[in-house]
């Protein structure tokens, strides 16, 4: 018997539409992680960028639980002596919503070559409007 591994050329990409109001941020991430990386698909090949585009709408609606919205803290650095930044989850979500998805999604892809274009296939929009409807993305209940 013979393994057969899929080619790129052979790998057929869909569009998913995920409403994130008033989901979890952390199962609404996993669900979209694993979509992007390909896992639901039969013919799953781990070194391959074969997932499907996820399109997330209305980011700002995001919700947490427990206490975690006032504890919640994201850390960066600009790489210079003291230039270390954190802002709040409350403050992250009212400047940039979008941002909070994308860096829950990435934390869950791998983190090298495959991972950065994984990270692609993520367009994430505050509000409900997105500007991806020629590609007639099927809805996904997460």
């Amino acid at each position: 018997m013979r393994t057969e591994s899929i080619k790129k050329k052979d790998i057929t990409r869909s569009w998913y539409l995920v409403d994130a109001e008033g989901k979890n941020l952390g199962r609404l991430a996993s669900k979209v992680a694993q979509i992007i990386r390909g896992k639901h698909k039969p013919d799953y090949t781990p070194n391959l960028s074969m997932g499907d585009f996820v399109i997330v709408v209305n980011a700002e609606k995001i919700s947490l639980s427990g206490k975690k919205e006032s504890a919640k803290t994201y850390w960066r650095h600009s790489g210079y002596p003291s230039g270390d930044t954190t802002i709040g989850f409350v403050q992250m979500k009212e400047t940039h919503p979008e941002r909070i998805i994308e860096k829950a999604v990435k934390g869950m892809l791998p983190h090298n070559k495959l991972g950065h274009q994984l990270n692609g296939s993520l367009k994430v929009y505050a509000g409900p409007n997105h500007p991806h409807e020629a590609q007639q993305p099927q809805v996904l209940e997460v």
